[in-house]
């Protein structure tokens, strides 16, 4: 199993409403993907501006190309970021789960 995080930053003031459109748009996307075992999502606020994580949970990196494309380091943008979003970062890491309880 390979999670693949991701994350952005939100002003703060903006942290809902972006809540609002990962839970709307993005995790049934990565639902929709045939090999996504688990989508999380973290939120943390500091000061004028909320960190956002999101975890995925695929079966294989072949799963996650489906998903990311051929480039599967590349970040994956929605149209609607750009109302939310500081900066796009370009680049996701990738970690295999090596052990879980």
């Amino acid at each position: 199993m390979i999670v693949r995080m991701w994350h952005g930053r939100v002003p703060r003031d903006k942290a809902q409403a972006y809540r609002a459109f990962l839970k709307e748009r993005a995790i049934p996307d990565y639902r929709s993907v045939p090999g996504n075992i688990h989508v999380y999502i973290l939120e943390r606020a500091v000061g004028e501006v909320t960190h956002f994580i999101t975890m995925t949970y695929w079966e294989s990196l072949e799963a996650i190309r489906s998903f990311a494309g051929d480039d599967v380091e590349s970040a994956k943008y929605y149209p609607e970021d750009k109302e939310f979003l500081l900066e796009f970062e370009p680049r996701v890491v990738h970690y295999e789960v090596v052990g879980q309880a």
